[in-house]
């Protein structure tokens, strides 16, 4: 079974009762993701979360279906999450359905969230036409599909937004669909607000809790690396750790970032930037306050295949910030420094 994420809120529920397997997929890797959690919490009995890495399962094929096979210590029901990269989870998936076929007996749940990868990856193509698995295909979200979505979250938490505040939080969360919700969950708890006693939230409310605004959140971060500005990414990283802001949450704007600039680079081909329309900047997400420091980052990253190099270099840090949780702080500032060197290349 195949869904992207224009039907998956319609038929993603049906999936979680009539599947064992699932594997998200796509550019839009937070979109993915809090739709993995999503579907977890449709499972007819999801019992107790067991997390493993790509890593974990490439190097050891045959460890996740020995895990989904196992019971948990009292005999409680359980399901696996995965978090790989590209095609890290193929071969534990093969074995775990070669296994299966041969008797091995009933595996639990098994949820693969992939960054980098999508539905032409082997490991989609291995799932896709099983009537046990679901491969879902999620592309980046642009504002006038993450306004409902927030609308949506505020409704199910007992907020009353209207459309200007749910886009400025849609805005100020950068598109990314986890972050909207962690605004608007902490808009509800500060309204007292809840499905049965609905509040209307306003301006205020969005200041009191602290919203991280574009101007005070990951932008100015993410324009001085992704542009090269070696003389402000110092202060900017300071910056980031006065704020307090997640190392992983400051990494998902990048990784937004570099999608939308591979998307840019798709769409013009060999034109200079400057060809795009107004309809073309507004489908591509190139908002007026930032349009020329993305259309500077189009022509510096396109160059010499540094986009690739990007994808590849943010795929690399997101999963050592994952596995090193203790040092992701310092780690993602190195790694951001030498994006801002190559980005830097780029000028030349």
């Amino acid at each position: 079974m195949k869904l992207t994420s224009r039907d998956f809120a319609s038929k993603g529920r049906s999936a979680a009762d009539a599947c064992s397997i699932f594997f998200f997929c796509g550019q839009d890797e937070a979109g993915a993701s809090a739709a993995a959690a999503e579907l977890a919490s449709w499972l007819p009995d999801a019992g107790e979360r067991v997390e493993m890495s790509g890593a974990d399962v490439r190097s050891d094929p045959a460890r996740l279906g020995d895990e989904a096979r196992s019971t948990s210590l009292f005999g409680d029901t359980r399901h696996i999450w995965v978090r790989a990269a590209g095609d890290e989870a193929h071969e534990a998936l093969k074995t775990l359905i070669e296994t299966g076929d041969m008797g091995a007996g009933e595996a639990c749940p098994v949820i693969v969230v992939a960054t980098s990868a999508t539905d032409k990856s082997r490991t989609a193509k291995l799932l896709e036409k099983r009537k046990d698995a679901l491969v879902a295909l999620f592309y980046p979200p642009d504002l006038i599909s993450v306004v409902p979505t927030v609308r949506a979250m505020a409704d199910a938490a007992g907020v009353r937004l209207s459309g200007d505040l749910a886009e400025r939080i849609a805005r100020a969360s950068n598109l990314d669909v986890r972050l909207a919700q962690s605004e608007v969950t902490k808009l509800a708890l500060y309204l007292d607000a809840n499905p049965q006693s609905p509040k209307n939230a306003g301006p205020e409310e969005l200041e009191a809790i602290g919203a991280v605004s574009e101007e005070d959140g990951f932008m100015p971060l993410v324009n001085a690396v992704m542009s090269g500005q070696g003389n402000k990414v110092a202060s900017e990283i300071a910056r980031m750790k006065q704020l307090g802001l997640n190392p992983v949450g400051v990494l998902l704007a990048f990784e937004r970032r570099a999608a939308q600039l591979a998307r840019i680079a798709a769409v013009l081909g060999s034109r200079p930037y400057g060809d795009l329309d107004k309809g073309e900047k507004a489908r591509l997400g190139i908002f007026w306050k930032e349009e020329r420091e993305i259309g500077q980052q189009v022509m510096r990253w396109r160059q010499k295949n540094l986009l690739d190099r990007l994808t590849h270099g943010l795929t690399r840090l997101h999963r050592d910030l994952l596995t090193n949780s203790q040092a992701a702080e310092l780690l993602l500032a190195q790694g951001l420094t030498s994006l801002a060197q190559l980005a830097g290349a780029g000028r030349r």
